[in-house]
């Protein structure tokens, strides 16, 4: 867990008003690097109370009431606090202070974050999809952890859960930092320091064999929009069910000086009977990046497989009986 909060936890906030985009890329509010690109340069937080997917209470109801948006908010906080007290786990989890969820939902009420399709939810995933990821589970469910290779790639620290790509609001650390040059556009998340390095130089795409945990990515200026096209993802990686077939399509565009427009659509035909999107937006922060040490060793991997193994003598122990 990064020391951040400590620093800076008052300035944090995830109430943006979020522009169209397009309409606002023109804007004379925009800062301009010395060679005319819009500057998306800074710390961005993109922490958020607006859930991914629609809930099932506001089905059909796009946008939030303001009623709704406070019982929103209070159920969550509710809610981390529950999970920071332990809830139905005897081990517990971090203190809520750690956690960084966000204060607030999108200044614009929406329901949900996906914004297509219309009703706020991930696509179904197509029946062959659904079988693969049922019978993951269904492996999960009695070898959870017979290697560490059974873990996620967040608990081996490999990837961060809310650094994809895409990017997605998650418990804590939504934290990115934009670097810029004429050819190249870096992302570093605080969550476990992940980094891409995008070359807008039009450069052709690495062959389909050489596969990456963050894929392959290409910008280009769409106006005064960033687009970053990513393939070549490899079968280790997944978000929501995708495959390594994922075409991901991010948008960046700064509406003005505190403002971000980050706009994601996922194209999986092996996972997704349609292509499907989420706007999500981002504040600028005056925080600076720290250090994520991620288990300071991955000590909790020692915890887990031990624990498992405890798990499995005590079973045996129990049959002999």
């Amino acid at each position: 867990m990064s020391p951040r909060y400590l620093a800076a936890a008052a300035a944090l906030t995830a109430v943006v008003l979020l522009v169209p985009l397009g309409s606002a890329a023109q804007s004379e509010d925009v800062p301009r690097t010395p060679w005319g690109a819009p500057d998306l340069q800074g710390v961005w937080d993109f922490a958020t109370m607006t859930p991914m997917e629609r809930p099932e209470q506001f089905a059909g109801k796009a946008t939030l009431t303001e009623e709704d948006a406070a019982t929103v908010v209070e159920n969550a906080n509710k809610q981390w606090q529950r999970i920071s007290e332990g809830g139905d786990k005897s081990t517990g989890t971090y203190d809520e202070f750690w956690f960084d969820a966000g204060s607030g939902v999108t200044e614009d009420r929406r329901t949900s974050l996906i914004t297509n399709p219309s009703d706020g939810k991930v696509p179904p995933l197509i029946p062959t999809a659904a079988e693969r990821v049922a019978a993951r589970r269904a492996y999960l469910s009695d070898h959870p952890a017979d290697s560490w290779e059974d873990r996620n790639n967040a608990e081996r620290c490999i990837l961060g859960f809310n650094t994809g790509p895409p990017m997605s609001p998650s418990a804590y650390n939504n934290v990115v930092q934009l670097f810029q040059t004429e050819s190249h556009v870096v992302l570093l998340n605080e969550m476990v320091h992940d980094a891409r390095i995008v070359p807008l130089d039009n450069r052709p795409h690495l062959p389909s064999h050489m596969r990456q945990w963050h894929g392959d990515s290409r910008g280009y200026w769409d106006g005064d929009t960033l687009v970053v096209e990513t393939i070549n993802l490899t079968d280790k990686t997944s978000y929501r069910g995708s495959t390594e077939s994922m075409h991901l399509v991010e948008q960046f565009t700064r509406s003005n000086a505190d403002t971000l427009s980050y706009e994601f659509t996922v194209t999986d035909p092996r996972a997704f009977g349609q292509p499907w999107t989420a706007l999500v937006p981002m504040k600028m922060s005056s925080s600076q990046l720290f250090e994520y040490a991620c288990h300071e060793g991955n000590y909790g991997m020692e915890g887990i497989l031990a624990g498992h193994r405890a798990e499995e003598k005590a079973a045996k122990d129990a049959a002999r009986q």
